[in-house]
């Protein structure tokens, strides 16, 4: 028995419709990161984007537990000399992109490289209910129902 490897042309992608009301950031983003990857499917290919497109609505609803809401910080650096920032996940998620929060827990749990920001490519994260992607007729995928912890109410 040969071991199989995806060809690119092979790949089935499906979309994947995702409301991140209520859902925990961490276990989120690991989920979509599974699906991104393709790694639920039984063709895994490590060395192929063989994963699906994802699409996520209500960034801006999500929960951080414990009081990370206010103590997780993001840093970034200007390029000048003493020119690192720092922004609390508070400070994001009440600002004008919001959904970014997702999509740098996403990107963290993705491997660095080309094929890693192609397979980020398939993400699309938008911070209210409402997204551009009718056409593609996404499948609801409901996270909460994964597990009891996926999701905190309220």
């Amino acid at each position: 028995m040969k071991t199989y490897s995806a060809k690119t042309a092979e790949v089935e992608k499906k979309w994947l419709l995702i409301d991140a009301k209520g859902l925990v950031v961490g276990r989120l983003a690991s989920i979509i990161a599974m699906r991104l990857r393709g790694k639920h499917k039984p063709t895994f290919t490590p060395h192929i984007d063989c994963g699906d497109n994802v699409i996520v609505i209500n960034a801006d609803k999500v929960v951080l537990t414990g009081r990370k809401r206010d103590q997780k910080v993001y840093y970034h650096h200007t390029g000048y000399i003493g020119g690192i920032k720092e922004r609390s996940a508070k400070f994001i998620l009440e600002g004008r992109f919001p959904e970014r929060v997702v999509e740098k827990a996403v990107e963290r749990m993705l491997p660095r490289g080309p094929l890693g920001r192609q397979q980020l490519s398939n993400l699309r994260v938008y911070k209210g209910d409402k997204h551009p992607h009718e056409a593609q007729q996404p499948v609801a995928f409901d996270v909460a129902s994964l597990n009891s912890k996926n999701s905190r109410l309220g």
